[in-house]
């Protein structure tokens, strides 16, 4: 099938806007312009779009909880991508601007937000500028500003950059760095959706860039073509990174109810050394749990419902593949070490969680840690669960917990060789 998101790969010079209108660049917010707006949050809902950008959450509905007699809303694309693995939404924004700028107009035609911001991590300040191109471009052409297509709807669009935090795909830590202040989560109620919640405490919807990129094709074709893609829960197609041991890292956008197998051998390439077969994997970055790469792992569905049979999440489908050289150990120690650099010290659990963690599997790893340390760490992550203001923590005690739970053997090398030592 062709690409839904991936365009760029197909036609060449669509991040060009004479390009993308001649490839029905424009068509699908040109159809929402002429639908009620709650038409087109019905047809968005209809076609099973889920948000790509890890919770996996309806977006239909996540539009429907905007009151619709608000006078001011705002939609904010999550363009922070800092999870762990993750490198979709770069491809996207270099080389198909337009579909998410289109994407996120009809976001906003579909809750009336009179405002778009996209908040891009730091990192990102050369697709800000390509991104500004793109938008005064728009402008010239009439698809942005005032009285969109001759619609009526006005609406703007805006970049930021972040400042480079993994906190900030948080979607009330993003809100908060957009409005200038530190990068940390908000209490919550209010949610974004309600006013009080979201961005300068307006009613704001927050979307990824791939969800929002999926909308014009949905608005083009209809629910039903979306929905017709995929499985039963996880409608459309999913951009799959993959990088580690294998021999063709890269993003591959691929219908949802492909298999891993399918994936890392027909489209990876298989295993990066002969000799060395797949250990494990990261099906969601840092943040979702390990899985061992046997052969029912492998022959599971990439989905949002097949994944959770294997007590694993697809997330952002930020894939890291480990081959049997790895020392499983190792990742959680490295892992471990991101979330408490990444952490930002708000609420306890986290803050002083992550720090005995790193602290406790580094006397681990350097051979000085016992089997009490390895149910010392298991502990303490699990008590760091539901526990925390935002879901960080929930993430920065999965790498300890399904580790120790997948591969405890790996553990109790290091802790054993310690033992064997003092023998001697």
């Amino acid at each position: 099938m062709q690409h839904i998101l991936l365009r760029g790969r197909e036609i060449e010079n669509i991040d060009q806007i004479d390009v993308y209108e001649k490839n029905d660049g424009f068509a699908g917010l040109r159809k929402a312009l002429g639908m009620k707006p709650s038409e087109v949050i019905d047809e968005v809902k209809a076609s099973g779009l889920r948000g790509r950008g890890g919770a996996g959450f309806p977006t239909g509905v996540k539009w429907s909880f905007i009151p619709q007699n608000e006078p001011i809303k705002y939609v904010t694309v999550n363009a922070d991508e800092s999870e762990t693995g993750t490198f979709k939404d770069r491809e996207i924004m270099e080389t198909n601007p337009y579909q998410l700028i289109e994407g996120a107009l009809i976001c906003a035609y579909a809750i009336q937000a009179k405002a778009v911001y996209i908040y891009l991590r730091g990192e990102f300040w050369d697709i800000g500028h390509q991104l500004d191109e793109c938008i005064e471009a728009m402008r010239e052409k009439g698809f942005v500003g005032k009285n969109i297509m001759d619609s009526g709807f006005d609406c703007e669009v805006y970049t930021h950059l972040g400042a480079g935090a993994y906190i900030c795909g948080e979607e009330s830590a993003l809100l908060n760095s957009l409005e200038g202040y530190l990068g940390q989560p908000r209490v919550r109620p209010p949610f974004p959706a309600q006013k009080g919640g979201g961005l300068y405490k307006e009613a704001t919807v927050v979307n990824n860039v791939e969800t929002l990129a999926n909308c014009p094709f949905i608005m083009r074709e209809g629910a039903q073509a979306f929905k017709d893609i995929g499985t039963e829960q996880s409608a459309g197609t999913k951009v799959f990174c993959v990088s580690g041991h294998v021999k063709n890292p890269g993003n591959y956008e691929l219908p949802f109810g492909t298999t891993f197998r399918e994936l890392l051998y027909d489209y990876a390439g298989g295993p990066l050394k002969e000799d060395q077969g797949f250990k494990a994997m990261l099906p969601s970055g840092g943040s979702g749990p390990i899985v061992p790469l046997n052969d029912e792992v492998l022959d599971t569905k990439m989905s949002y419902e097949h994944t959770a049979e294997i007590d694993t999440i697809i997330g952002s489908a930020s894939i890291i593949i480990m081959d049997e050289s790895v020392d499983i150990t190792w990742v959680a120690s490295k892992v471990t070490k991101f979330f408490k650099h990444e952490s930002c010290g708000k609420c306890t659990p986290c803050r002083e969680g992550t720090y005995w963690l790193d602290k406790v599997i580094d006397r681990i790893m350097d051979g000085r840690g016992t089997p009490e340390d390895v149910k010392r760490i298991s502990d303490v992550a699990s008590n760091m669960q539901g526990t925390t203001l935002c879901a960080l923590g929930e993430f920065a005690a999965n790498p300890i917990i399904h580790t120790i739970k997948q591969f405890p053997d790996d553990f109790a090398k290091h802790v054993e060789n310690k033992e064997a030592a003092a023998g001697d």
